[in-house]
């Protein structure tokens, strides 16, 4: 199993959204085989047994996706230990996790980011095995990568938080989340969105 780990602040609107948006993505395009990639959440200041932000569950139904039954967590060793990927919300998110050590530098991303040297990996690089061996390999590919392919600017790789924001910037965060996300999904999986 592949484990990947979206990281915010709060993990009550980015890394939820994210998570689920990933989840949902996953699910389109391989059914029951995206058993094969768990997709989770924290946050560095998580609020701890805290519901999804109202305004992030309406967006994620918006997007079809499933806001039910979330739960905030904070972020911890064992969660950055555990994943094969960890994607976050920002530049300041992947220091903080990549100063948590356990080697997770070669596998920490901001989403921003991981979107964009993903798309500059040739699929056909990627081995047509499972699932979790095409990811780890684009993982690996994305991390050597990282020096060559640089921002436009600082602040294209962060992705704002709208915390305590009107629906309508939730929904345009949504919308970059789901917009970063779905290159990522496809060349996790192989295959491209069908809507």
């Amino acid at each position: 199993m592949l484990r990947v780990l979206h990281v915010c602040t709060g993990n009550v609107c980015r890394s939820p959204i994210a998570e689920r948006l990933m989840r949902h993505g996953l699910a389109q395009r391989l059914g029951a085989g995206a058993d094969a990639i768990l997709v989770e959440s924290a946050g560095t200041w998580g609020h701890e047994g805290a519901p999804m932000e109202v305004h992030a569950a309406a967006v994620l139904a918006e997007h079809g996706a499933d806001p039910a039954h979330f739960t905030g967590r904070e972020l911890l060793d064992d969660h950055v230990i555990d994943a094969d990927l960890v994607l976050t919300a920002t530049r300041d998110h992947r220091a903080q996790v990549i100063s948590m050590g356990h080697a997770a530098g070669l596998r920490t991303f901001t989403l921003k980011e991981f979107t964009r040297l993903v798309r500059a990996i040739d699929p056909a690089t990627l081995p047509d095995g499972s699932v979790t061996e095409r990811a780890r390999a684009l993982v690996r590919a994305a991390a050597a990568l990282r020096g060559w392919l640089l921002a436009p600017s600082p602040d294209a790789d962060e992705v704002h938080d709208p915390y305590g924001a009107p629906i309508s910037y939730f929904r345009s965060i949504g919308e970059e989340i789901h917009d970063a996300l779905d290159p990522v999904v496809t060349a996790l999986t192989g295959i491209p969105a069908t809507v």
